[in-house]
């Protein structure tokens, strides 16, 4: 095993894992309308051209551009109006010289008719004649048969993370099936012997499981599935069964508590025991999270968590959430939302780590200011209080109170 706390700086954390990781992943075919947050495990292309016929992008006539030009208030073009194109039918007449369709938004143009002249250009002069006060240009207020994509175009690149437009624009082509890769189980084990059920009431020296749940969570937003497994006492061949159980159901294996430097705390030796090559690093230089294991086995990665919910939801976005997208086959996972704050206090720090700070989000018109909140990494109040976390570079000692600093949003 390799040294116990010998770190790795935070953007190698997931490398470590990696370049261990499988490269292939499994595929399966869904509708299209399940398929939100889903990976693409295919390049798609467009099976037609979209529109499929040129369309009118408001109400006015459908006429040949030349016959209004030189068209002016003062001496307008009159054309004859020999009809109109239904919404969802198709031209059934087409134009000759001088002559015009009424046309309405999203509808089919007339045979022959290359533009359309805006409602508000135009004046009755009877039932058959209107008066035509501008030109337009050939195109004008046209969109062309393919002008949104052409028959083979490429819709979506193979490990695009599926957005709800996408839906939209494979759903316009008739793409009602697609090819996504399966989504990976992340196999959940709880440790420590102060662990109850959440509707459990407490006795004096317990506390209730909350980091399943909140693991859960962050798992579905990354698209993956969570799967729990147990809440396990510190015991070695308890932590053990358990493990091996998450190793059979789960894609990735995460133990949360059970990393800190303790004669109880035992996922080293756990994860060491499941297989070759076991534990790869022992602790990432930050803070809070330090006491971070990645390890492989079976061709599975294994990831502990530290046990207290701030450090566990800070090392969740640098170890877990890119092997879930790595597994999905999402090569480009969705950037973290993030906005820019003023800080309205100095945050202290140490040289030769990252730090992540909590922070509450306050101001209007554009003008955030991000307040720290300096609670402990085993208070879940302190996520819930926070709207985002800051973090504090290696390189620098801390930040000051004034300084624009990028916010991480939750």
């Amino acid at each position: 095993m390799p040294e116990f706390f010998n770190v790795v700086a935070p953007d190698q954390a997931f490398q470590v894992l990696k370049k261990h990781l499988p490269t292939t992943v499994e595929a399966e075919k869904i509708d299209t309308v399940d398929a939100l947050g889903r990976v693409t495990s295919e390049d798609i292309a467009s099976p037609e051209d979209l529109p499929a016929f040129a369309r009118s992008t408001m109400d006015g006539y459908s006429v040949r551009a030349q016959d209004t030009f030189g068209a002016s208030e003062g001496m307008p073009a009159y054309l004859e109006v020999v009809g109109e194109v239904p919404m969802g039918k198709a031209a059934n007449l087409s134009l000759a010289v001088g002559q015009t369709a009424v046309a309405y938004t999203g509808g089919m143009l007339a045979g022959d008719a290359d533009s359309v002249v805006m409602m508000e250009r135009t004046q009755r002069v009877d039932e058959r004649t209107i008066e035509v006060l501008r030109p337009v240009a050939p195109g004008e207020n046209v969109v062309q048969v393919g002008e949104d994509i052409r028959q083979g175009d490429l819709v979506l690149p193979k490990g695009h993370v599926i957005r709800p437009q996408d839906i939209g624009g494979l759903l316009a082509l008739g793409l009602s099936r697609i090819k996504v890769s399966k989504r990976p189980r992340v196999a959940i084990v709880s440790t420590g012997d102060e662990l109850v059920p959440p509707n459990q009431k407490i006795a004096p020296g317990q506390i209730r499981d909350i980091n399943t749940y909140t693991i859960s969570g962050l798992v579905t937003e990354c698209g993956g599935v969570p799967v729990p497994i147990a809440m396990v006492e510190d015991n070695f061949e308890a932590q053990k069964t358990a493990a091996v159980e998450a190793l059979k159901k789960g894609d990735i294996v995460v133990f949360s508590a059970g990393s800190s430097v303790s004669s109880r705390d035992m996922t080293a030796a756990v994860f060491d025991g499941l297989g070759e090559p076991g534990v790869l690093t022992h602790g990432i230089s930050i803070k809070p999270g330090k006491p971070t294991i990645m390890g492989m086995a079976k061709g599975k990665p294994l990831i502990g968590l530290p046990g207290n919910p701030v450090s566990a939801m800070v090392v969740f976005d640098l170890t877990v959430r890119p092997t879930i997208y790595h597994l999905s086959g999402c090569t480009s996972p969705p950037a973290l939302s993030t906005t820019t704050a003023k800080l309205s206090r100095d945050v202290p720090s140490q040289a030769g780590r990252e730090d992540y700070v909590q922070v509450r989000l306050t101001g209007e018109n554009g003008n955030l200011e991000a307040e720290p909140i300096f609670g402990k990494s085993n208070l879940i109040y302190t996520l819930v209080r926070a709207d985002g976390v800051v973090r504090v570079p290696l390189e620098k000692g801390g930040l000051y109170a004034g300084e624009e600093v990028s916010v991480r949003i939750y």
